[in-house]
């Protein structure tokens, strides 16, 4: 039989049991299209995170006042971050400066809308030391020894989904915020901020979402007491990091948190290989359903069509004839799950990433989820997503789509192979 033979042959079988070829085709189009979307979120995903920490300080580390492990738990006998702390840590060699900072989360009300955000308390003049890209729309003044200006972040002042800008500079915006009293209870107050600047965008999420205010204001309003959440230290070059760091730990030992940007990268490098590797596991899955299908398909389709085969073996027809016959249903089965499977992720890729997804920012004076305490632990990069945009690699296209017709062919080899051996005695003997 001539190819073209074949392949009319096969597409026809096909074509007589539509309903039957859908649902197959169907399946093969589900694994392709979650691997397809899925890998698209995840390119995405890494190139946004990587993004985000391209824009900290390459020389800049993050001191906290203890270390927190999954099993462990030493913060109760960590060293309390204040002046004295900052004074030695500074006196150590390779040690350029140090940015002091307290974090918390406020309630702002602004032209009678209520918006969630961090709190990031330092000397605003050196923002810049912690991220070196920082910019300000037209208008915005620093001004560190202010108590009631307030910098505002990009995504606070143009928060998606608005229609225009809902701060500018010079607007007073009124800040409810919550702290713990000497009896440990927690008391709420509200203050007013006049916006002396806004940020332009800075590309990381816990900068855009977040307002700042100067070091002696956030120590007030948060109850801090002098006790620091975080201390950035700036090392004199990005070689000096691990030099820096192990000072900082022979210093005070485990009862001292340090994160350096190796750290927060090779944390990043992780949870992207984990997360790629969950997205593979889907998709195969999914993929090995649809070759069961196939099978399930092929196999009922040669216990229907025995006599057919029979004839076509009486007439001439030899048993690779055959064979390549229902490997060709196979095949074009595969190639229209796999190419329909390859736009249809494409179109979930872009639909999953209009979901936002943000983590709650945690209230109260300690200020958990803010700028120090997400980027420190790295995870918070990569689990406070606004919008990421998914990126399609041609490679990793090409690669599922011939995957998913080699899984395909695969499962059709057995029924195809059983087809080939039907005796045409037996077969056209079959009622």
């Amino acid at each position: 039989m001539q190819a073209t033979e074949i392949f009319s042959l096969s597409f026809g079988a096909l074509s007589d049991r539509k309903v039957r070829t859908v649902l197959t085709v169907l399946m093969v189009l589900v694994g392709s299209s979650l691997m397809i979307g899925l890998n698209g979120l995840s390119a995405g995903q890494s190139a946004f995170v990587n993004q985000q920490l391209n824009n900290l300080a390459t020389n800049v580390l993050f001191v906290t006042s203890g270390q927190r492990t999954f099993n462990v738990d030493t913060t109760a006998t960590s060293i309390i971050l204040n002046n004295v702390a900052v004074t030695k840590i500074k006196s150590l060699p390779f040690v350029e400066d140090i940015v002091p900072e307290y974090t918390g989360s406020v309630t702002l009300n602004t032209q009678g809308r209520i918006i969630r955000a961090s709190v990031i308390a330092i000397d605003p003049q050196k923002l810049i030391t912690i991220v070196p890209n920082v910019q300000y729309v037209d208008g915005s003044v620093v001004k560190e020894t202010d108590s009631s200006a307030m910098l505002v972040g990009d995504s606070i002042a143009n928060p998606p989904g608005a229609t225009g800008t809902l701060i500018t500079v010079g607007q007073t915006v009124k800040a409810t915020y919550s702290y713990l009293d000497a009896n440990g209870k927690s008391q709420q107050q509200s203050r007013s901020f006049i916006v002396s600047g806004v940020l332009q965008s800075t590309g990381y999420n816990q900068i855009d979402r977040a307002v700042i205010i100067n070091e002696p204001t956030g120590n007030q309003i948060f109850h801090k007491s002098g006790k620091y959440d975080v201390l950035n230290v700036a090392a004199q070059t990005s070689d000096s990091v691990d030099t820096v760091q192990q000072e900082i730990t022979g210093l005070y030992g485990s009862t001292i948190g340090v994160i350096t940007p190796k750290v927060i990268m090779a944390t990043r490098l992780n949870l992207t290989n984990g997360n790629s590797a969950f997205i593979l596991s889907v998709g195969m899955i999914a993929l090995v359903v649809g070759a069961v299908g196939i099978v399930t398909t092929l196999y009922n389709s040669v216990t229907e069509r025995i006599r057919e085969i029979g004839t076509m073996k009486a007439i001439g027809a030899q048993g690779k004839d055959i064979l390549a016959l229902f490997l060709v249903e196979a095949v074009l089965i595969g190639i229209l799950g796999a190419t329909i499977g390859l736009l249809a992720g494409i179109g979930a890729g872009y639909a999953l990433s209009s979901i936002s997804v943000t983590l709650p920012t945690g209230g109260g004076g300690g200020g958990g989820g803010t700028f120090a305490g997400g980027v420190r632990a790295a995870a918070s990069a990569v689990a406070s997503l606004p919008h990421v945009a998914p990126i399609f690699l041609p490679v990793d296209m090409i690669k599922v789509w011939i995957l998913s017709v080699i899984l395909s062919i695969a499962a059709g080899l057995f029924p195809a192979w059983k087809a080939s051996r039907l005796s045409p005695m037996v077969a056209l003997r079959r009622e």
